[in-house]
């Protein structure tokens, strides 16, 4: 009799699959190749594999997952770890819960083995000095029986005669720090306004540094970086996954959650609040020394204590939530809306308006932020629909609205989006492409993290992979089998596999196996299971799941829906704008620092380009959050490109049809590609619908 199973959904990795039921999270983690903490191996004595099972029904994997589908609680083993506040929100101990029914796990940061790598470092690009928080140190007269002015007023007074700052209004929780704060230097004080409007802190004697940080909240990934808002230094840069992905991979899966969830909404807002706030608890926890836990005596009990380790030569600068008085926040308008708690369903319904199109500047303890209470948060403007202030970050980094070549920007993320035009005029798009470029709905997609393909050439002869895989230093090439530890394959290696598997005639231009060119090599089959064909990249041997990894005809498909979406929306807006060819071509997201520009030509990622001209950029949504942050004239040319981007909703174009089933295919069914010539082999390039014919190799 077969052994029953049950589906488990692992989230942020996107793993999923079925799993013998009655096996511990845990056991079904190694199964599916989730890496969780399990110091102790599994003698339920670390605790280090706490988990969390979401309860609710998840429209977008059609799973009703409960705490009723796992084991009941263990009080003995696991309140040792999870105090009971966590066990209402559904933590358990991974080796203990047992899989009963379907359920969706949600592992934290600190409980996984293998981090995923999140790509966000902070470029060097040219931002002018004028952030909207300075400070302005002063020294007043004491209060006597001839001046009994009083404080507010003696130091308004102050500001005004030494820098010339008018009509200054303070914040309640600032005006009730100012007495004890005069009184502790002999009131000499330095002064935190915002916009030369506020006083949002005041601090004791003289004070030199400010600092802000700038957030990219993605659907995926979000990033933070700390910055000095005297001298324009990236203090330190953190990042995280977007703790709403067990909630869906895309934007319209967490727009449906809310939509059949009650109390969805305020469920979504209040994990991307958390996770903001965490992300900066890290980014600050950069400025301070590690700290190293303090082994108690045996019996000894009382709450932990840790202890600094200072390394020698290097001075920490020791930045507390507090001294954190400005914020800048970009990202999609679902994102957006979501975070701040406005209704997304407008969004996800044609014609897809947002609430709010404007910037805001809300005050961050009105969202629940943890810094200085008085500071307040710059929400970027929203383009439309789907295009939000992670779109008007990529163009306050990159200009093109300053410059006469015209450039094609193409940031692609869980939702693909596009920018095309120079100072003359600027068009935008949206596209979905990223769960399949970002690993989900793929065999063996995974997220960044250690064991996954993130490079790979296969050999156009032989059909031979060489790969390399994250946490390896070699490639398989140059190393054991059971060296490579490969689990499956994130972004960067499926933007390279469609490349090579066409430049190597596996597949033909139209996507399909080159059954002529396979039929005797091994690492084509047809799966026992599905029967559908595949190609192995990476042998069992290679492996740490014990499986082939694979990819599959249905996995090319999917990889071609999203090229295809991508060049269909630079197609459609080259045609609105009357041109035929781009001079520049940027990529950005965390693609965008790893892309192989050459790969992403021969897969048909975008329309020809001359190869020098096509530029990884890296996280520009970031810089533009960063840009603001550091120059407040920055926020008005958000508020000018959020309204003078024309939106190009693609869906309603009358050739999108047209133009993305000719997208499909590599790189391009009628649309040449001169640029490739001597890229890829003459008979790949230019094969006849039948596919390529293989060469003679002997003459």
């Amino acid at each position: 009799m077969a052994q029953e199973t049950v589906n488990v959904i692992f989230q942020p990795s996107g793993r999923r699959g079925e799993v013998p039921k009655g096996c511990n999270i845990i056991e079904a983690s190694r199964l599916l190749g989730v890496d969780i903490e399990a110091l102790c191996g599994e003698t339920k004595v670390c605790g280090k594999c706490i988990v969390r099972i979401e309860d609710g029904h998840f429209e977008k994997y059609n799973i009703q997952s409960s705490m009723d589908h796992v084991s009941p609680w263990q009080d003995e083993l696991e309140s040792k770890f999870i105090n009971p506040e966590n066990r209402e929100k559904g933590f358990r101990l991974g080796c203990v819960a047992k899989i009963e029914d379907d359920i969706l796990v949600f592992v934290p940061e600190e409980s996984r083995a293998g981090k995923q790598v999140v790509s966000k470092a902070a470029r060097d690009i040219n931002i002018d000095f004028n952030p909207m928080v300075k400070l302005y140190t002063i020294e007043l007269k004491k209060p006597d029986f001839e001046d009994k002015t009083g404080d507010w007023e003696r130091l308004t007074n102050g500001l005004a005669r030494e820098y010339g700052l008018t009509d200054l209004t303070v914040d309640i929780f600032t005006l009730r720090t100012l007495p004890g704060t005069l009184r502790a230097e002999n009131f000499i004080v330095t002064v935190s306004v915002w916009n030369d409007k506020e006083v949002i802190r005041i601090r004791p004697g003289k004070v030199e540094h400010v600092y802000g940080i700038a957030i990219d909240v993605g659907t995926t990934t979000c990033a933070g970086y700390l910055c000095d808002l005297t001298t324009m230094e990236v203090i330190g840069t953190s990042s995280m996954m977007n703790p709403q992905c067990k909630y869906g991979e895309d934007v319209m899966a967490r727009i449906t959650f809310h939509m059949t969830t009650p109390g969805g909404l305020k469920r979504m807002s209040d994990d991307i609040i958390e996770g903001i706030n965490s992300l900066i608890d890290k980014a600050i926890a950069l400025t301070h020394p590690k700290k190293k836990k303090i082994r108690k005596k045996k019996g000894e009990d009382g709450p932990d204590e840790y202890k600094e380790i200072i390394e020698e030569g290097v001075e920490y600068l020791r930045i507390n939530k507090e001294d954190i008085e400005d914020i800048t926040m970009g990202f999609n308008t679902a994102m957006h809306h979501i975070l701040l708690g406005l209704d997304p369903e407008p969004v996800g319904l044609a014609p897809f308006p947002p609430v709010i199109h404007h910037s805001l500047d809300i005050k961050t303890r009105d969202l629940g932020i943890n810094i200085n209470p008085s500071s307040y948060v710059f929400v970027m403007p929203n383009e439309a629909g789907f295009v939000g202030g992670d779109n008007v970050g990529v163009l306050l980094a990159e200009e093109p609205y300053k410059n006469d070549e015209i450039q094609l920007l193409i940031d692609i993320g869980t939702n693909g989006e596009l920018i095309l035009g120079n100072r003359h005029k600027l068009y935008s798009s949206s596209c979905a492409t990223g769960p399949a470029m970002e690993g989900a709905q793929l065999a063996f997609g995974m997220r960044a993290a250690p064991g996954a393909i993130e490079r790979i050439e296969i050999d156009p002869d032989t059909q031979d992979v060489d790969y390399r895989v994250i946490g390896h230093d070699k490639s398989r090439k140059f190393s054991k089998p059971e060296d490579m530890k490969v689990k499956g394959i994130c972004g960067s290696g499926i933007l390279d596999v469609l490349a090579e598997l066409y430049r190597a005639s596996v597949i033909t231009k139209t996507g399909v196996f080159n059954k002529k060119f396979l039929k005797e090599n091994p690492r084509f089959r047809k799966n026992a299971d599905t029967k559908q064909p595949e190609f192995v990249l990476a042998w069992k041997e290679d492996s740490s799941i014990g499986k082939d990894i694979v990819i599959t005809q249905k996995d090319v498909r999917q990889i071609q829906l999203a090229k295809g979406a991508l060049y269909a929306g630079c197609k459609l807006m080259m045609k609105r704008m009357g041109i035929e060819k781009v001079d520049t071509v940027k990529i950005a997201g965390a693609f965008g620092t790893h892309v192989d520009r050459e790969k992403a030509l021969v897969m048909g990622l975008f329309p020809d380009c001359e190869i020098e001209n096509i530029h990884g950029v890296g996280n520009a949504a970031g810089d533009g959050c960063r840009a603001a942050l550091l120059n407040k004239k920055k926020r008005d040319e958000a508020n000018w490109c959020a309204r003078n981007v024309q939106y190009l909703e693609l869906t309603v174009e009358p050739t999108f049809e047209k133009d993305f089933m000719e997208a499909l295919q590599m790189p391009h069914m009628v649309d040449k590609f001169p640029h490739l010539e001597g890229v890829v082999p003459d008979h790949v390039l230019n094969q006849g619908p039948k596919g390529p014919v293989k060469p003679d190799l002997k003459n």
